[in-house]
């Protein structure tokens, strides 16, 4: 990698990702607290993304939570970078050929 700050800051996000997300808060988000206070959380359906493979933070099949939220993690941050590098490429090859 070209940029040390890049990957410096890659290695950061993956640690995090992989090793300290796990440590998060379990206490619900905003949105769940008020649906809670308010009482209609119990009408609440489950999202169509439910039975997806990365569902509510974790990995589907790896009975470890730990591993699974660790998991989660850095294949979120990888899909992000990768996302991220294929944008920024494509932009770059544009902006070339622009000139």
């Amino acid at each position: 990698m070209k940029n040390p700050l890049v990957a410096a800051g890659l290695a950061l996000s993956l640690v995090l990702a992989g090793g300290v997300s796990f440590y998060a808060s379990s206490h619900p988000d905003g949105l769940e607290k008020v649906a809670e206070d308010i009482g209609f959380l119990d009408n609440a359906k489950d999202s169509s993304v439910a039975d997806l493979p990365l569902a509510d933070y974790g990995v589907a099949g790896v009975d470890n939570e730990r591993l699974s939220v660790g998991l989660a993690g850095v294949i979120g941050v990888t899909a992000t970078g990768l996302v991220s590098f294929a944008l920024f490429y494509a932009l770059r090859r544009t902006r070339k050929g622009n000139q």
